[in-house]
């Protein structure tokens, strides 16, 4: 099953168009696509359901999809969970998975444009996923029966802001507006051959900049789940960003980052595309203390 967000609203995605849920469910589930992650178990019954299947198609624009999960209680995200994306930071590979938050109000969609708010603004392509039932210290051979679907995401990362010490900033310098794309679907793991093995990779302007493979990650999305859940709960329609591999912009001699005008194009095959592009908007404050020099390092 894949679902998307169309005008704010829930659709299910079909090879001849999108189905409008709430419509065709008449109102048994809201048009709210976040709403329904508390019900993921009735709903994906009734999706492959003979009405859910006879409903009437609507044009599938992708051009006005919004992020699938758009409202998520908690957003977490992995950092070196990449073998080579942790040598290409001069990091040590953590022993245990590395966890920052992304906030909420950084999410968009597909096909948004984003406000650069500096000149070393950094990309990482990410497989994400959502959580559909709850999870709460769960064993990592149970960990996929609680993720709802699996989405493309770009972990955009202001990287002076992100670095500034004496402790690092994680997630404020990810978490400005329009840093968390995510879509353009939400895709079932019963709908991938095998979601532990997926060719993942972006270019700016066409020129590649990241390639690999999920089955590269140095924990699963199984082992991120049981190590969360055993701290804090996960909730459903949470977001969980599962790490970048090598290709960063920081880690490039001479550093590459993101200008206005340039197009981001992310990917993960069997999930689909984002196309983010990218306009000059307010600089944070200088007053912040950011430091003038460069940064390389990082998630």
């Amino acid at each position: 099953m894949r679902t998307a967000c169309l005008d704010s609203r829930l659709v299910l995605v079909r090879d001849s168009g999108a189905v409008d849920v709430e419509k065709a469910s008449d109102g048994l589930f809201a048009s709210d696509p976040q709403a329904i992650f508390d019900r993921w178990e009735k709903f994906t019954a009734w999706a492959q359901s003979p009405a859910a299947q006879r409903a009437e198609r609507v044009r599938l624009d992708e051009r006005r999809l919004g992020p699938p999960a758009p409202r998520p209680r908690q957003v977490f995200a992995i950092g070196l969970n990449y073998l080579d994306h942790a040598r290409e930071s001069s990091l040590d590979i953590p022993a245990q998975p590395a966890v920052f938050t992304k906030y909420p109000t950084s999410l968009t969609g597909p096909y948004d444009t984003v406000s650069l708010p500096s000149s070393t603004v950094d990309w990482e392509v990410e497989l994400v996923a959502v959580i559909g039932p709850a999870a709460h210290r769960v064993r990592e051979e149970d960990a996929w029966r609680h993720v709802a679907g699996l989405t493309v995401g770009q972990d955009i990362s202001e990287r002076r802001v992100q670095l500034q010490g004496p402790a690092p900033q994680f997630s404020l310098g990810k978490s400005f507006p329009g840093f968390s794309p995510i879509g353009p679907v939400l895709v079932t793991p019963d709908e991938i051959d095998d979601p532990n093995d997926l060719a993942i990779g972006c270019a700016v302007n066409g020129e590649s900049m990241q390639q690999s493979r999920t089955s590269r990650m140095i924990f699963s999305v199984a082992q991120l789940i049981a190590w969360i859940s055993a701290i804090c709960p996960l909730l459903p329609g949470d977001i969980l960003y599962s790490g970048t591999p090598a290709g960063v912009g920081g880690a490039r001699k001479p550093p590459r980052f993101l200008a206005p005008g340039e197009e981001l194009h992310s990917w993960i095959d069997g999930i689909g595309a984002l196309r983010n592009r990218f306009a000059a908007g307010p600089t944070y404050p200088d007053g912040l203390g950011a430091p003038k020099a460069t940064a390389s390092k990082g998630s």
